[in-house]
């Protein structure tokens, strides 16, 4: 089900457009909340009908973005550079943007995927590329498939099988896992350190005769 704005541009209209085709009931649309949503399907259907889509509307434009990513690691810089030219080399559109992370594939904040995420949200591409789905992230790529699909946006893998990264960087994302968890571990130990100080110094300020 896709939002007002991604089915214009899957259609190749204006998304004032298909408003005003819904309301005339040349395109069915279900409400979610206050918002309109299109299947894919019945989009499709309309694109080809040549009765109610003007011929220069029916070819949707194929705006890629592509993402690469390494890990924390250093001396990666020719994996950057390699993944780029792979992803390049094989693109069947236009390149609308490039996205680049060097952190863990575990990370849910990395900054090259979360800026991603917010230009997919803005429309400004139809399909993302990969060379590897764990360059996408190492657990969870279905989860970014589905809010990318959201979206109107599709995750093209270059490389459907296989993974992109050797033992030493599985490691290094291990490593990194294990140093989140040991922080966070820290984290409530010093928490709980803490509320026990401030209770004694709480009982000590209701006992004044105390030591």
């Amino acid at each position: 089900m896709l939002r007002v704005s991604a089915a214009a541009k899957r259609v190749g209209i204006h998304p004032q457009t298909l408003r005003q085709w819904a309301d005339e009931g040349r395109v069915p649309f279900v409400r979610v909340g206050a918002e309109r949503r299109f299947r894919e399907a019945d989009l499709d259907a309309l694109i080809g009908s040549p009765t109610t889509v003007p011929s220069a509307a029916t070819s949707v434009v194929r705006r890629e973005a592509l993402y690469i990513r390494v890990s924390g690691t250093a001396g990666q810089e020719t994996s950057v550079a390699g993944q780029e030219a792979e992803l390049r080399a094989s693109t069947s559109g236009e390149i609308v943007k490039v996205f680049r992370d060097k952190a863990s594939g575990l990370r849910e904040n990395r900054p090259g995927l979360q800026r991603l995420l917010a230009a997919a949200r803005a429309g400004q591409f139809t399909v993302v590329r990969v060379t590897h789905e764990d360059r996408l992230a190492r657990f969870g790529a279905g989860w970014l498939r589905e809010l990318l699909a959201r979206d109107g946006v599709r995750v093209e893998v270059l490389h459907p099988k296989g993974s992109a990264g050797g033992m030493e960087e599985l490691l290094a994302d291990f490593m990194s896992l294990v140093s989140t968890f040991a922080g966070r571990m820290y984290g409530i130990r010093s928490r709980e350190a803490r509320q026990r100080l401030l209770a004694r110094a709480g009982e000590r300020v209701e006992d004044p005769g105390h030591g």
